[in-house]
């Protein structure tokens, strides 16, 4: 059995819970495409969970900016490695 790191009072320390994310590639696929399935994505999962969308539609930088400011979900992270986009998007809770 391996060693576990310890702290002072001898316990190990607790991680953080991990919140589930789902991958989304629609890499290749133009606008609107990548929206509308993020949108069928999110529809599915429940609230604080995240979504990250690969796009290599320029557009979709824009577009997912847009999506997130109307729809009240949360874009978390952007990026671009290698021409493609990464999206972060956390579930908004469900209206009450």
């Amino acid at each position: 059995m391996a060693d576990l790191p310890q702290s002072k009072q001898g316990v190990a320390p607790a991680q953080p819970a991990a919140v589930p994310e789902t991958l989304l590639d629609v890499k290749g696929m133009s606008c609107p495409l990548p929206v509308l399935r993020a949108n069928r994505a999110l529809r599915g999962m429940k609230e604080g969970q995240k979504l990250r969308v690969l796009a290599t539609d320029r557009a979709s930088v824009q577009d997912f900016r847009a999506f997130c400011r109307e729809t009240g979900h949360a874009l978390v992270a952007f990026g671009e490695e290698a021409g493609v986009f990464s999206f972060t998007i956390r579930r908004r809770p469900d209206p009450a």
